[in-house]
């Protein structure tokens, strides 16, 4: 009988299983949304959603409390980046401060190709999906991945190699090329 268990054991021992959770919760933290799989999620769940109620604990009584430190401190114990301690304090945290509690929401998103998995994103409330803002990241992404291909960062090593800096933009480097080709003729 499974009287008074309460949490999944993921295929995992514990230490590898609390890692596993204190990873996921850096990237949610960090990206404020990621794809994994529903059992995973349903874990991660509780763990985030206890990280930024004692953050709202801390910052609720101020930045120069002995308490706030306390809650820095707790919370720093499960994420070991501070940068993601920080943005969770200045925030996150805030963002949630008249919501009593579920921060998180779990999608259910299909099933994995190779094995079937059920898959599911996990994601803060707030942070939904905005087409918009995915058109502009997607073309900023086409536009860089244009400009760094091999040819220009054989061309970049090379100015570098030559003394100049290597980092010029796209509209000099053009005149650069010219210039070069119309001191050959």
């Amino acid at each position: 009988m499974r009287h008074r268990v309460a949490h999944r054991k993921l295929g995992r021992f514990s230490e590898h299983r609390i890692a596993l959770l204190r990873n996921q919760a850096k990237d949610l933290l960090r990206h404020e949304r990621i794809s994994t799989t529903v059992a995973k999620a349903k874990e991660l769940r509780p763990f985030v959603e206890r990280l930024i109620t004692v953050a709202k604990r801390g910052i609720a009584e101020g930045a120069d409390t002995t308490r706030a430190l306390n809650a820095r401190r707790l919370v720093a114990r499960d994420l070991s980046d501070r940068v993601i301690v920080s943005k969770l304090f200045t925030s996150i945290a805030p963002r949630f401060a008249d919501r009593a509690g579920g921060y998180t929401r779990v999608l259910r998103s299909g099933r994995r190709q190779g094995d079937d998995a059920p898959l599911a994103q996990i994601e803060l409330v707030g942070s939904e999906y905005s087409p918009e803002t995915e058109s502009a990241d997607a073309t900023e992404v086409a536009a860089a991945a244009a400009s760094k291909g091999v040819g220009g960062r054989l061309r970049r090593a090379a100015r570098r190699i030559r003394g100049g800096s290597g980092e010029e933009p796209a509209s000099q480097s053009g005149s650069v090329e010219s210039s070069k080709s119309a001191k050959k003729d």
